[in-house]
């Protein structure tokens, strides 16, 4: 998540030196919160409750108005009346246009035939980017989701033409489906929750059907688009993700791991639409216009030339848009005398005429840390700006105001987001930000060449890959650091008390910034708090011989080979707290990488494993099933130069003092689409087909059964009746489908259930918990107790765990 989404560096390195600020014109900056909350509310309401709530909140304020013509001597309170009277002109105004928001998306076929599930023929123009999409542990394949306005429905012998908004989900064949262009397709509509920003769900049960191209400006903006990531298309891959992304938000190339570093060091806004992309290209332009002669309302013109520019490169989509209003604060900010003064009154008109042409805004995650970081900006920044700037250059206090300001308004709200605070965007944002003009200009210039001539388009693009590696290599690095995100519980208490916390630090942060020792220590433990020299008391323990990680539902299992040295067995559904668990137990080299199966939740974290890792390689179940799992581990494999290799039955393995047996898979079911029917009665194939290992360390047998269910449970005790094991690991999350003889076989004296807290599956189950407990078994959660390391010191076998995650 981003938390400094505007300008966070480029209004800092356009602004003239500090002058003494005039009084900010905060005039509307109520009358914006109060119309926001009202669109919050009432676009999850019906059309009537709007429209009556407008007509109430219309008298109100006329009456209000009717009081100050006649009462002109209430000089004293006529300030505070002139406010009242704005915040209820605003708000009965959102109220209006939430109940013809609400109204258009309810009224007309679509939300009745969604409320039978209709089959419908429809015509759609397409109105987002198709963006792929899976699910994890599903044997699904991937699919793909897209926003479309809805043109003309048939149904049920009715033909009717509309305008509605839907959201489509559809094959993989709606991946090639372009902005602007016209489809027709086949699908079954289905309703969506109060306070969606569309009308319906539209399920294609056919491939797109293209019936005109889009417009010619959407066309020509493609081949700009295009010509930009052709110009990086000779750079590694990061790079060749990342300019394309910093110019114009195109992400369709960003590797899966760079997203993550970027989030993990709030650098996300670089690489999305946000008001920073059209922020720095308006401090580019402007000063160049500027010596070129253009003055005063010229620059105005220049500046919102760039911004239609922007708008048509980069889509008009609500985001970009969003962006533009952003960008178009920073043009007042940076433009004219007092431009700092009308910034507070440019963003709050922002928010107000934003979210009169789509109340559904008011809801979106995205809207809400843009204009808080603008915010943060244009209400801290200068104050923290001249704290710093009397011992420090005034151009380094504004580097470290801007993203500083910009981070703390938007923690609460990446907060409940991601359930994560980071204490490393601000110094990420501050290192990174130098490059991020000149990459983004230089990554603009090149998609200008790139329409006159390929060749210098790419040598622009070699130089835009500079800063992008500069900018690349910070996130990396940051992201490495043991203290880079911290947990935060994302309930509405938590997210209370850390709104609490950062209201404190507003208004008292800057008496510690405007003393250099206080600084100075804030520095120091902000240092120890994010490399955590000694991290978590007493976590790893030193002579742990196993480790089952806390990756949420899924499986992320680490033996320990030699100090720095382990091998891996399955990597959780996500990346980042599968390489936090390897991070804090230091291994830096994986001899081997097991993947017992290809469902998402245990192989969809193998980046986490590979980020800045040696990995020799990767072993695998011969099922390659679900094939685009199995397809996107190969492609990652390819990419680091790993070889993957499917285990054999019964084949016996040595990696320093770890050994182990693979006692499963010993026949492999047919793949899906094959002539043999498929030898599984139970369960899913994919889960039966789990590699199974019998691995011995430090003198214990540690039994991995992976997602195994019944009908291979009981086969792998037929074939191994000895199935002994100090350990076990309890197949598919401790789900209720277990062979009681199979757990009662092992005779294991410690079972890890890996499972995510709250997880919709009700995994671990009580009848296996019971079964367990029957057993004599002792039993510990990674839902309860966060990662498990097992030891085993003087042949006494126990567990130590880093406590539950919040």
């Amino acid at each position: 998540m981003s938390a400094s989404d505007p300008a966070v560096d480029a209004t800092a390195s356009a602004a003239d030196p500090v002058v003494p600020e005039q009084n900010l014109d905060a005039r509307l900056l109520l009358p914006a919160a109060f119309g926001w909350l009202a669109a919050v509310v009432l676009t999850a309401r019906s059309a009537r409750f709007g429209l009556a709530a407008a007509i109430v909140l219309t008298a109100l304020a006329g009456a209000l108005a009717l009081l100050l013509w006649l009462r002109k001597r209430l000089v004293h309170r006529r300030q505070l009346l002139i406010t009242c009277l704005g915040i209820l002109t605003v708000t009965a105004g959102m109220s209006g246009a939430a109940a013809l928001q609400v109204l258009e998306l309810t009224s007309g076929p679509v939300p009745d035939l969604a409320a039978k599930n209709a089959t419908a023929k429809v015509r759609l123009q397409l109105a987002g980017d198709p963006a792929v999409r899976s699910t994890p542990g599903s044997r699904r394949p991937p699919y793909v989701v897209v926003k479309a306005t809805l043109e003309q429905v048939t149904a049920r012998g009715e033909s009717t033409k509309v305008r509605t908004p839907v959201l489509v989900i559809g094959s993989e064949q709606w991946r090639h489906v372009r902005f602007g262009q016209s489809v027709e397709a086949t699908g079954r509509l289905g309703p969506v929750d109060s306070g969606s920003d569309v009308a319906a769900i539209l399920s294609a049960r056919s491939a797109p059907k293209p019936l005109d191209d889009p417009a010619w400006w959407l066309r020509a903006a493609e081949r700009v688009r295009a010509g930009l990531r052709e110009s990086v298309a000779d750079q590694p891959p990061n790079v060749r993700g990342l300019v394309p992304a910093l110019v114009m938000g195109d992400e369709s190339a960003l590797p899966a791991e760079l997203i993550e570093d970027f989030r993990t060091t709030g650098l996300t806004h670089l690489s999305a639409v946000s008001g920073t992309n059209l922020t720095l290209l308006l401090a580019f332009v402007l000063p160049l216009a500027r010596l070129l002669g253009v003055r005063a309302r010229g620059l105005t013109v220049v500046g919102l030339a760039m911004v239609v520019v922007f708008v048509v490169l980069a889509r008009p989509q609500p985001s970009v848009l969003r962006a533009a209003a952003m960008g178009l604060v920073a043009l007042a900010a940076m433009t004219g005398s007092g431009g700092r003064r009308r910034a507070v009154r440019s963003l709050s008109v922002a928010v107000i005429a934003l979210l009169l042409l789509d109340t559904s805004l008011a809801r979106s995650a995205g809207f809400a840390l843009s204009v808080l970081a603008t915010a943060g900006i244009v209400l801290l920044g200068p104050a923290w700006r001249d704290a710093l700037a009397r011992w420090l250059p005034v151009r380094l206090a504004e580097a470290v105001s801007c993203p500083l300001a910009a981070q703390l308004a938007c923690t609460p709200i990446v907060a409940w987001l991601s359930g994560e605070v980071s204490l490393v965007a601000v110094a990420a944002n501050l290192l990174a930000g130098p490059a991020v003009g000149p990459a983004t200009i230089l990554g603009f210039g090149a998609a200008g060449i790139a329409l006159l001539s390929a060749d210098l388009a790419r040598w622009a693009g070699w130089l835009a890959a500079w800063p992008a590696r500069w900018i690349i290599l910070i996130a990396e690095r940051g992201a490495d650091l043991p203290g880079a995100t911290n947990p935060w519980p994302a309930t509405v208490v938590g997210v209370a008390i850390l709104t609490a916390l950062c209201l404190a630090l507003c208004f008292g942060l800057h008496r510690i910034l405007a003393r250099p020792i206080a600084m100075l220590l804030a520095v120091v433990l902000l240092v120890v708090a994010v490399l955590r020299p000694t991290g978590r008391l007493g976590w790893p323990p030193g002579d742990w011989v196993m480790v089952a990680c806390d990756v949420g539902q899924g499986d992320g299992l680490v033996l320990r080979v030699a100090p720095g040295s382990a091998v891996v067995v399955d990597t959780g559904p996500d990346p980042t707290p599968m390489d936090r668990c390897l991070q804090e137990l230091g291994i830096r080299h994986v001899p081997v990488l097991i993947l017992t199966h290809f469902h998402a939740d245990h192989a969809g974290g193998l980046a986490g494993v590979l980020h800045n890792r040696k990995v020799d390689e990767i072993e695998v179940t011969p099922y390659a099933s679900p094939p685009a799992e199995h397809r996107r581990v190969q492609a990652l494999a390819a990419a680091h130069r790993i070889p993957v290799r499917a285990v054999t039955y019964q084949e016996r393995r040595t990696v320093g003092a770890l050994t182990w047996t693979t006692l499963w898979p010993a026949r492999v079911p047919a793949l899906p689409g094959t002539s043999t029917a498929p030898s599984t009665d139970e369960g899913s194939p994919e889960n039966n087909a789990s590699i199974t290992l019998l691995a011995e360390a430090a003198g214990l047998r540690l039994l991995l059964t992976g997602d195994l269910e019944p009908e291979s449970q009981r086969a792998i005790l037929a074939d191994h009746p000895d199935l002994r094991a100090d350990v076990v690991k309890v197949p598919h999350h401790g789900s209720a489908y277990q062979s009681d003889q199979f757990l009662q076989a092992t005779r294991a004296r410690l079972a890890l259930i890996s499972a995510g807290l709250d997880n919709d599956y009700g995994h671990p189950a009580p009848r296996t918990l019971d079964l367990l407990t029957r057993l004599g078994t002792t039993i510990r959660r990674t839902d309860q107790s966060g990662s498990i390391a097992v030891t085993n010191p003087g042949n006494r076998l126990s567990t130590t765990t880093s406590g539950p995650s919040p």
